[in-house]
């Protein structure tokens, strides 16, 4: 493994489950299994569904837009500059709740070549065959995160 570093804008690219871009800032392979690290944005509204991860524990830095957040039981507000602890097995789930894109750096410890392979396949769809039964099955066949539940515009909508 070495050291290495990414400017911004950098990374691979992907289409993500949440109307927006994930772009993987370190992976398994750069990482030595340490970590996945994701840049992600997500359009007005949407938020992936109720999951859980087995093996990984997760962050959350919020960096633009504001975000409700479910941790277990709990609702949260977070704004630019907040920063979510989700340790693994606890189910969680997100939504963009302002009117504009949102942006966050997330990051699974250790890393999941799962996860990563979950986003690159699920871009790999084509648009009519996504959304959240996809992102379901995607999940389940990877192995990436276990769904639990429904986006929160559907289960807790505002």
């Amino acid at each position: 493994m070495r050291p290495f570093t990414l400017a911004p804008g950098e990374g691979t690219s992907v289409e993500n489950p949440t109307g927006g871009v994930t772009t993987f800032k370190a992976t398994s392979d750069q990482s030595g299994g340490g970590l996945t690290a994701i840049e992600g944005v997500s359009a007005p509204g949407e938020g992936p569904p109720l999951h859980v991860h087995r093996e990984q524990d997760e962050f959350i830095y919020t960096l633009d837009g504001t975000f409700r957040v479910r941790l277990g039981d709990d609702l949260i507000e977070a704004l630019p500059g907040s920063f979510v602890f989700i340790p693994r097995n606890t189910p969680h789930t997100w939504q963009n709740v302002g009117d504009g894109r949102a942006r966050f750096l997330a990051t699974v410890l250790p890393a999941s070549v799962e996860f990563e392979e979950f986003f690159r396949r699920y871009a790999e769809l084509p648009p009519e065959e996504r959304g959240v039964e996809a992102f379901s099955r995607l999940a389940a066949e990877t192995g990436a995160m276990e769904v639990l539940g429904p986006p929160l515009a559907q289960s807790d909508p505002r």
